[in-house]
Formats: C-alpha cells, structure tokens, sequence
C-alpha cells in the first residue's frame, strides 16, 4: 500500500511569484528576516521553502548567509504539530 503524499504549502500572499535573479531589496529583507525567524521557531527548509515560493537550496543559502548552524538530518520538528496541542 503506498504512502499518501505528503501535502503541500502554499506559498504566503506576500512572498507568492517574488522569486527572481535580482529580487526586489525589501522583499530580500522580509524573506531573509522570515526564513531565519521560521527556522529557529523549528520550522523545516522543506516548509519554509515551500511558504516563501523559493528552493530549498535558496532557504538554506540565507541560513549560511547569516551564520545560522542547520539541525542534523532527521532532527525532530520543533514546531508543536496539531495533535501535540492541547486545547
């Protein structure tokens, strides 16, 4: 029996289509400022990739860029799932 897929995000209204060679300064502040704000709240490159419409090569390159250590491989998410929360 195969596995279901694994559901995708949709990007944030405000970082939607904003992916370009030479994006616009503000909007480089305001993904940078999220990706590491995400990132350290326990949020995956996988996610916050996909909620701010770019690569995961790209959310990782802001991590390195702003000398943010990257979780081992596997680490457990830090952000609370729903079942984790409770009411």
């Amino acid at each position: 029996m195969p596995y279901p897929a694994r559901p995708q995000l949709k990007p944030l209204p405000e970082f939607a289509d904003t992916a370009c060679s030479r994006p616009d300064a503000d909007v480089q502040r305001r993904v940078e400022a999220f990706v590491r704000r995400e990132y350290v709240a326990g949020r995956s490159l996988r996610e916050i990739a996909e909620l701010t419409d770019r690569s995961h090569s790209a959310v990782r390159n802001i991590l390195q860029k702003h000398g943010l250590s990257r979780r081992p491989v596997g680490a457990p998410s830090q952000v609370p799932q729903q079942h984790d929360v409770q009411p």
